[in-house]
């Protein structure tokens, strides 16, 4: 991996960052925290590709007035246990929380609730909203889909998003199993972070513009698409492939958002849908009491044992050992609660753009 060099910032310093650039759109108080909230806790967890990397698109689509920053969120339609949810084309930071405490709300209630979401944009990691429903001893589920970045197995263009699943099961004494993964082969992100630090990308990941595998991120962005969860056929590509379709229904079909390559872009670079069959982007939120099921003591200390067990598997060579879901993210958040976040010197001159735009202070 080639040296990058990087500047470290106290967490709280970018969270400010992230909460005054909302505000200056004229995002209500509460609601910039709250998507500021997002942004920060990808930052903390290591997953630099959804944090404040991500600040300046957010910045772009409100300028042009592409997002909403003072929606009106509505429940189109709902049971004891199930509701739909317009986000009123709102940040997806925002209005992903909101549907996510109506879930969590209903499972307390009545023991589980399910709510998909339209009309909605990107909504950070998949991860913060199971965190939030562990907190409420939940188990919690989120979905998305997303702009059309991914080849579908055998494809040779962008068809779906990378339409990521997050699930989180509560321990006891040892930490929670946090499961946060897309169906694509890697994240966007991680193609957009390569480019900017001048790195190739693993065979597997992608395709240029004519189908063909290729490790150059320029090709992939420039035209290519990622690949399904596996990449090929041989190597479980249509496990992948068949996850996305998954998320696309529940997230699109289901809330009457768009699906597929209909689904609207995040950013101003990508490609604008030919046309639409919903409203924005759609989001899938779950929440279960494990009372419902299995006492919830005896069910955490299930998961402890289970968690202990996995951690005790005999090595691989050359390996310490199998990691459980969601270990990576808790030692980067040690770590950067310790000496900061990491940031590259492209990000920083994106933060720094913004600054100078707005003119509230950076750096």
């Amino acid at each position: 991996m080639a040296e990058v060099e990087t500047k470290l910032f106290p967490l709280e310093v970018l969270r400010d960052f992230s909460n005054q650039v909302f505000l200056h759109f004229g995002v209500p108080k509460h609601d910039a925290a709250q998507a500021a909230e997002v942004l920060a806790a990808a930052d903390l967890r290591g997953i630099d590709s959804h944090g404040v990397a991500r600040l300046h698109s957010y910045f772009d689509m409100l300028t042009l007035g592409r997002i909403n920053p003072r929606p009106e969120i509505k429940v189109l339609r709902s049971t004891p246990t199930t509701a739909t949810i317009d986000g009123d084309n709102g940040l997806g930071l925002v209005v992903g929380p909101h549907a996510n405490r109506f879930a969590m709300d209903m499972a307390e209630r009545f023991g589980s609730g399910w709510v998909s979401v339209q009309n909605t944009n990107h909504y950070g990691i998949a991860g913060y909203y199971v965190l939030k429903a562990l907190e409420r001893n939940l188990i919690g589920w989120a979905m998305t889909n997303s702009t059309k970045l991914v080849a579908p197995l055998w494809g040779a263009e962008r068809m779906l998003g990378t339409n990521p699943i997050a699930i989180g099961f509560p321990g006891k004494q040892e930490p929670a199993i946090v499961i946060d993964m897309a169906t694509s082969a890697v994240a966007y992100g991680k193609i957009e972070i390569a480019r900017r630090r001048g790195e190739p990308i693993p065979e597997g990941w992608a395709v240029d513009s004519e189908g063909r595998d290729t490790t150059d991120p320029n090709a992939m962005i420039n035209g290519g698409a990622l690949l399904p969860l596996g990449s090929d056929r041989e190597r479980g590509g249509h496990k992948g492939y068949g996850l996305a379709i998954m998320v696309d229904v529940l997230c699109g079909v289901l809330s009457g958002a768009n699906w597929g390559p209909f689904t609207p872009p995040f950013a101003l670079r990508q490609e604008i849908p030919s046309r639409s069959v919903g409203n924005g982007i759609g989001h899938f939120f779950g929440a279960m009491q494990i009372d419902g099921f299995i006492d919830r003591d005896s069910f955490k200390r299930q998961i402890d044992d289970y968690i202990r067990v996995f951690h005790a598997t005999k090595p691989a060579p050359g390996r310490s050992g199998p990691l459980i879901p969601g270990d990576p993210e808790r030692e980067a958040e040690k770590w950067r609660r310790e000496n900061g976040v990491p940031l590259v010197l492209p990000v920083l001159e994106e933060l720094r753009d913004i600054s100078k735009k707005t003119r509230i202070p950076f750096d």
